[in-house]
């Protein structure tokens, strides 16, 4: 007969005794069954004893959590949580520099479990450790230079312990002193700080910036870019992926009228060059984080566009109208303008509209017009000057060229410019947050200090070569600039590592290739819509159905590993879940790194019964997504954003590493709960299911007998003499 289960079977160790199997009854307390393991060792007091995992993680069992202990667990038995905050609290105090830096080691391990942080906090543990920063670094640097290095490791320990409580979320960023932010910023300013300290420090810095707008205007006084400029011409890329987050939370959190002017700093400093070489082009692979931070500044960096993009043109400025003054000058320069003569006026109106015509622009009486739509607004006029102005040559070569034709194939280069622009925000999502999961930075748009600028200019040449090579005309501008997106974005999914390279990419990317290209993938995904096929569709639609359910709960068997969010990102933290070959239960548990294959059940110590699964949640209606947060409420952590709900007002949060596993786990989930599988990756993967099995299906067969045996080989030949020989 199998055991209750309420019962769980485990081991309880304690030093110096031999280990104690033990049965767990979870419906009793758990301080009646410390008392019972206590009195079996003969312990008195046992409220001064809590019990604790063996592993690695040595976190506490509490009320809370007790229900994560499974059959085979290994505790230990040891000093409850309040009583260790009670005594690391006083031996951090210690005269004896030895003793208070064993017990600092020990608070920086201990404070990883929210149970212990919780005691250590509410014994004011917190301005303790912020009071040995402020006042006593000094005197453990001059101890370390004199006496022993392992001075050195005291800080190291203090910062560690204090980002870990800070981790927790319990205590509020805003309650720092000024003398402790300067403390903080004074390790980051200092050249030749042991690594680990500034790590640390690093970490609080862009904490105190993204969790409060009071600590971000003191740490914006305190920290420079000139002082973070060295740390990035280093060779260890995390306190380079430190310093880049800082500055991007710098960035992030600054007002708007100061991003510009931080900008601008930036590239006084030579940011961009300077990660081009140290980072990006230096001798190791970029790790995921690095990725993700060189990301969020190419993001952060194209959102200084969103105000152009955003201002109309006021057709009565004269400054604005100037530029297209300009723009005609340097297309059509050759030509002489009528001076001083009383008539000249009606002449000179007259010359400007044909001009405005041949450039391209759909008001030819006043072309401000055409920039009052926002998006691109300003952007787009700003684009066509650089352009104007950078690329000469190509600009007059392509608007002449376009201006002499008269067979209706010339291409507007005032039109293409505005909606190129527009083309060009949308695909790199101008004005958006960065997303928390995404790494998809370019590395080409590193390599020139007016990337965005150079990314059109080539982009309109492209244009202009597939207007020729379509033969098009007015009528097909909106074909023309499908083909054009779609040339960009097969040439951007490359990675191109420099806008030559990015050039070369649109060239082999002709018009005749996008046709191939479509070619090929339109016979890949041929719909047969005539009634005997649509008959045929729906006969077989169900079997490929449930062929496809079959798969997704098959990729739910072997599991898929999650990154856990939180406010400091760099420390990865992974949990994994996976369904149980019976498809009955979900097994999920944290890990401490991210898997190289497949995680085995029996290390995973929570589990889910799909019974108890009410219902799944997709995006907004998420319980983790419903929190505020400048990283956490745009679009795409939302769209990969999942929960399972279960039992009274329970919930298992999920944020899929991509698309294609939101899409997998949210169908298998589906599924499993008896409910249509809805993805867009169910709807791809049937279109093309149902194509492959109706071509098999009309084959012409007609008078072919299949066999239900593969043929025999042939035997040998007896010579080979009709082997010839070519030598």
């Amino acid at each position: 007969m199998p055991p209750p289960a309420d019962i769980v079977k485990v081991a309880i160790e304690w030093p110096g005794a031999y280990p104690k199997l033990m049965e767990i009854d979870q419906k009793k307390p758990l301080s009646a069954i410390i008392k019972e393991v206590c009195d079996g060792w003969s312990l008195a007091n046992h409220e001064y004893f809590a019990l604790q995992h063996a592993d690695s993680s040595n976190f506490y069992i509490t009320e809370k959590n007790r229900n994560e202990i499974k059959n085979g667990t290994i505790l230990r038995l040891t000093t409850s949580p309040a009583q260790n905050a009670q005594q690391l609290h006083e031996r951090i105090q210690s005269s004896s520099m030895d003793a208070k830096l064993e017990a600092l080691k020990d608070l920086a391990s201990l404070s990883r479990d929210v149970t212990f942080a919780q005691e250590f906090i509410n014994l004011d543990g917190i301005s303790l450790l912020t009071q040995m920063v402020e006042s006593g670094t000094e005197r453990y640097q001059k101890l370390q230079k004199i006496m022993k290095p392992c001075f050195g490791d005291m800080l190291s320990f203090t910062l560690t312990a204090f980002v870990e409580l800070m981790d927790h979320g319990i205590v509020s960023w805003d309650t720092f002193s000024v003398a402790f932010i300067k403390k903080i910023a004074s390790f980051v300013n200092k050249s030749g700080m042991d690594i680990s300290i500034l790590q640390r420090s690093l970490a609080i810095l862009e904490s105190m910036v993204l969790n409060s707008h009071d600590l971000y205007q003191k740490v914006a006084q305190e920290i420079t870019i000139g002082q973070l400029i060295p740390h990035l011409q280093g060779t260890d890329q995390e306190i380079q992926t430190y310093t880049i987050a800082v500055i991007n939370a710098l960035f992030l959190k600054a007002p708007d009228e100061r991003r510009q002017e931080m900008a601008n700093i930036l590239a006084q400093k030579q940011l961009r060059s300077i990660i081009l070489t140290h980072v990006i082009r230096a001798q190791r692979a970029i790790n995921n984080e690095m990725a993700h931070q060189l990301y969020v500044l190419q993001v952060l960096t194209f959102n200084l566009l969103e105000d152009r993009m955003m201002t109309k043109m006021d057709p009565q400025d004269q400054a604005q109208r100037d530029i297209i003054f300009e723009l005609r000058r340097i297309a059509f320069d050759a030509e002489s303008e009528p001076n001083n003569s009383s008539g000249s006026m009606e002449k000179r109106k007259s010359m400007y509209t044909r001009d405005y015509k041949k450039l391209g622009f759909i008001n030819h009486v006043n072309p401000a017009m055409d920039f009052t739509q926002t998006p691109p607004g300003m952007l787009a006029l700003d684009n066509m000057l650089y352009f104007a102005k950078h690329h000469q040559d190509s600009y007059i070569r392509i608007v002449l060229e376009n201006s002499s034709r008269e067979d209706k194939h010339e291409c507007p280069f005032g039109r293409s410019s505005i909606e190129l622009t527009k083309m060009l925000c949308e695909i790199l999502k101008v004005g958006e947050l960065p997303s928390e999961t995404c790494n998809d930075f370019h590395p080409m748009f590193f390599t020139h200090d007016r990337s965005f600028e150079e990314f059109f200019c080539i982009c309109i040449q492209l244009l202009n070569k597939t207007w020729k090579e379509m033969r098009a005309t007015s009528e097909d501008f909106n074909k023309v600039m499908q083909v054009v997106k779609e040339q960009v974005m097969r040439a951007l999914t490359t990675k191109p590592s420099s806008l030559d390279q990015f050039k070369c990419k649109l060239q082999n990317l002709s018009y005749t290739e996008i046709l191939k290209i479509r070619q090929s993938e339109r016979m890949n995904q041929e719909d047969f819509q005539s009634r005997p096929i649509l008959e045929l569709k729906e006969k077989i639609q169900p079997e490929i159905l449930e062929l496809i359910k079959q798969q997704r709960l098959n990729r739910l068997v072997e599991g898929t590993c999650f990154r856990k969010l939180n406010c400091r990102r760099r420390q990865d933290k992974f949990w994994y879940c996976r369904l149980s070959p019976n498809h009955k239960v979900l097994h999920y548990g944290d890990l401490e790194e991210s898997p190289q294959g497949e995680v085995p059940h029996d290390s995973l110590q929570d589990k889910l019964p799909v019974a108890d699964i009410k219902a799944v949640v997709t995006g907004k209606d998420c319980p983790h997504m419903k929190e505020k947060g400048a990283l956490k409420q745009n679009k795409e952590v939302l769209e990969l954003a999942f929960s399972i709900l279960y039992d009274s007002n329970c919930q298992l949060n999920f944020i899929a590493p991509d698309k294609h596993e939101y899409c997998i786990w949210t169908d298998g989930l589906n599924a499993l709960l008896g409910k249509d599988m809805m993805s867009e990756l169910t709807r791809n993967d049937l279109d093309t299911l149902l194509s492959m099995e109706i071509k098999l299906r009309l084959l012409d067969l007609e008078n072919i007998q299949i066999p239900d045996a593969p043929p025999p080989i042939p035997k040998e030949p007896s010579n080979y003499d009709f082997v010839y020989d070519c030598n």
